[in-house]
């Protein structure tokens, strides 16, 4: 077919164009092609890059322009159907089935691209349980077989350092005929030397080769958890309507019950800490929209006795309100409610403070620090003597309900910074005296959302602007960058996916670790323990993933800003110390889909339909 010479000369502009408009971009240095359509981007923990495509999921390492790995096993796979297994380098893909069990799981390390475990390969046929279990690196998995072995309800264990079978049993002889249902109905329990299995008929006891041990008839257990010495267990039973939950304490040498009769607290238990005082419990209770009689929605707080299961509290204390934070102290017990108040009980019941500590909503943070306790709220923030609840600063800073709270120390002069909206306040350590240190105007109808410490002076930020204070709070020097369109942040992804977990696996959680109070502005300390957890797990894998845990972050000294540049939408890397201008990466794209990894120093975009680009931000 013939093209006319206007038609050739209109191609002509069209490509010249092109080409130009491609070589102002920066040329990325990885390139990835899914082979499919991107629907979603996932930054993990570990650092790979997990996408969702219309084909199923693609790992992407930055490194070389090859795909870590490509599972299409599934065929598309929604956000729903994946969990990312929290301070783990594995993400469990669940997919068909209803009310939880599913027909198709697998589990893959995204760190090494292997996939270790999928219900197919494995022979199953359902699986209703497939938990991780760190740092031990197993899997346990419950469901039904496929039908060579009849059918059969079973539960095993996989070493998730090879993916292999450790062991695996039925719940009941598939041979024998019986009118019970067997059933796996919470989450198993894996100590040292055995697991514990629970089931519509009682908790099944067995070794790591998957010998019986013993089994009781305590039905439906939901969640266990155990002393440091694993001789006591604790098992947790809701009711259907989630009003009270029942608390058994068992033995571990053959499940007997411990006690005459079990605990009961109102509501769903949220936190559980066993102390050598006694067993320290939280349950929420949910009433909206019921009648009035059924009590407030709250929190409810507990001691029981761990000798009988008794309430060692004459009287409770009252949260009016759900516990927020919950802290394990040498003489009690420390909490602070989310609709605001603070106070501390001993653990026999004695209330600490002359009077409970009243606080504005939403308690940011409470932490230790020389003077006392810091608590921050959306409201106020103070210093407050952790033993009687008495006030240190002279005068609290009070605020209306802001909507960017932020807040540091300032070692050089021994100083607290706060940043409310356009105000920065500054609390002297040592006389606890409370200035109005500086007010700071952004651009674009910004508030400051970040404040820090720098060698230079103090540095504020938001997603468009960043200020630099010297010591005294006279402005250094400013910088906006236009946003390209409120449309445009629509498409901006979130960074490390937030995996919620199931209140029973919260509660079953390091709870020593959770419920130590932290020291304030010591994210090194809490970055520590984090990786310290992980670093009882062996693996490649693990290994890996914990190198980055206890890396500095590889763009610590540059903020990165979406804006319209010359040649189009791009992001601006930003010198927090200096505010110059160190590089520009033109995106092209008015409403471009990008991710930031700060710690690895990679910017991932999606180029296109089917492609991603990643830049390396630390040239």
């Amino acid at each position: 077919m013939k093209i006319s010479t206007t038609i050739k000369t209109i191609l002509c502009v069209l490509l010249l164009g092109n080409v130009a408009m491609a070589q102002k971009a920066e040329t990325p240095d990885y390139r990835y092609d899914t082979g499919a359509k991107i629907n979603e981007m996932t930054l993990t923990q570990g650092g790979t890059m997990v996408v969702a495509t219309n084909d199923g999921l693609v790992g992407i390492k930055p490194g070389s322009n090859d795909l870590l790995f490509n599972f299409t096993e599934y065929g598309r796979v929604k956000p729903e159907e994946l969990m990312f297994v929290p301070n783990a380098p594995y993400v469990v893909v669940a997919q068909g089935g209803f009310a939880g069990i599913s027909s198709k799981k697998a589990v893959i390390d995204y760190m090494s691209g292997k996939k270790l475990f999928s219900t197919d390969d494995n022979g199953w046929k359902m699986a209703s349980i497939v938990e991780v279990y760190m740092p031990q690196n197993k899997l346990i998995v419950a469901g039904q077989r496929k039908s060579k072995e009849k059918f059969a309800s079973q539960v095993a264990m996989y070493d998730l350092n090879t993916g292999n079978e450790d062991f695996r049993f039925n719940l009941v002889d598939p041979t024998k005929v019986t009118m019970k249902m067997f059933a796996v109905t919470g989450r198993p329990l894996l100590l040292n030397d055995r697991v514990l299995v629970p089931t519509s008929q009682g908790v099944l006891s067995k070794t790591h080769s998957g010998e019986t041990q013993w089994e009781n008839k305590l039905k439906n257990v939901q969640w266990m958890t155990a002393n440091e010495s694993e001789n006591d267990i604790y098992a947790f039973v809701a009711n259907p309507n989630k009003t009270n939950t029942k608390i058994y304490k068992l033995g571990s040498t053959n499940g007997q019950e411990l006690w005459k009769d079990e605990a009961k607290v109102k509501g769903i238990v949220s936190n559980f800490e066993i102390l050598p005082q006694g067993i320290a419990v939280v349950s929420n209770t949910y009433n909206e929209g019921k009648s009035i009689l059924a009590g407030k929605s709250e929190s409810k707080i507990a001691m029981l006795s761990a000798i009988d299961g008794e309430d060692m509290w004459d009287k409770a204390p009252k949260t009016k309100g759900y516990v927020q934070h919950f802290y394990i102290m040498d003489d009690g017990i420390l909490f602070g409610i989310q609709q605001g108040g603070i106070n501390k009980v001993s653990y026999d019941g004695k209330t600490l403070f002359k009077k409970p500590l009243k606080t504005g909503e939403n308690i940011l943070t409470m932490a230790e620090t020389d003077q006392g306790l810091i608590y921050i709220t959306s409201e106020d923030a103070n210093i407050v003597n952790m033993k009687t609840g008495e006030q240190v600063w002279d005068k609290p800073i009070k605020y209306k309900r802001a909507g960017a709270v932020s807040s540091t120390f300032d070692k050089k002069n021994n100083r607290y910074l706060i940043s409310v909206d356009e105000e920065l306040y500054a609390i002297d350590a040592a006389s606890g005296n409370v200035s109005d240190f500086a007010k700071t105007k952004f651009d674009g109808k910004e508030a400051p959302t970040s404040v820090s410490v720098r060698n230079g002076g103090i540095l504020l930020t938001s997603d468009q602007n960043l200020a630099m204070l010297d010591w005294e709070g006279k402005p250094t020097w400013q910088e906006y960058y236009r946003a390209p369109g409120k449309s445009a942040f629509g498409a901006i992804l979130a960074g490390v996916t937030a995996v919620a977990s199931a209140a029973g696996s919260m509660a079953a959680a390091n709870s020593s670790v959770r419920n130590r109070i932290a020291k304030y502005d010591s994210q090194a300390d809490r970055d520590a323990e984090l990786a310290g957890g992980l670093a009882a797990a062996s693996g490649a894998s693990v290994a890996e993933m914990l190198k980055r845990f206890k890396a500095t972050a590889a763009t610590k000294n540059a903020q990165f800003v979406l804006t319209k540049l010359d040649d189009g939408v791009g992001l601006v890397k930003i010198n927090k110390d200096t505010g110059a201008k160190e590089k520009e990466i033109v995106l092209k794209d008015k409403k471009p889909e990008y991710q930031v990894d700060d710690i690895g120093g990679i910017l991932y975009y999606k180029a296109d339909t089917n492609s991603i680009f990643a830049y390396d931000l630390k040239k």
